[in-house]
């Protein structure tokens, strides 16, 4: 299997998973919130961070499946590397507010890590097919036709 190919996988399967997280928190916030790790529902009104939280996803999601639809692998390298910061916040979140260190590095520091993984690897992928190109389409120059 192709690295490429492996590369789509991952960065469908984060898409994915993104997407139906987004509609969770936006859905259902009072069913989704016990599995983030975080001690406590919000007091009041506290929800609606949820669903913004929900909205973050989700938004998050599309923006990977538009770069995968339209082809823009590089772009999707580096939006990747900066979606794996908003795991890396989530963690911190639960850190600082007393939550599950288990929830905290086991799903947010993995998610996280994962992300920015996925995001190398692609980079990884476009430069060297970038590198293959500038390759195959360098000009014949009279030095390097007589060596």
């Amino acid at each position: 299997m192709s690295l490429k190919r492996v590369n789509t996988v991952l960065a469908t399967a984060i898409a994915l998973f993104v997407l139906y997280l987004g509609l969770s928190f936006i859905l259902a916030p009072e069913a989704s919130t016990p599995g983030v790790g975080l001690p406590n529902w919000p007091a009041g009104d506290g929800g609606g961070f949820l669903v913004m939280k929900g909205i973050r996803e989700f938004s998050m999601g599309l923006v990977v499946v538009i770069l995968l639809v339209t082809g823009h692998r590089r772009a999707l390298g580096w939006v990747l590397l900066m979606e794996a910061v908003a795991p890396f916040g989530d963690m911190i979140n639960v850190l600082t507010h007393h939550g599950s260190m288990a929830a905290a590095f086991g799903i947010h520091g993995l998610t996280s890590a994962l992300i920015a993984v996925t995001g190398l690897l692609i980079l990884r992928e476009t430069r060297e097919i970038k590198e293959i190109k500038e390759t195959r389409e360098a000009p014949v120059t009279a030095a390097s036709a007589a060596a």
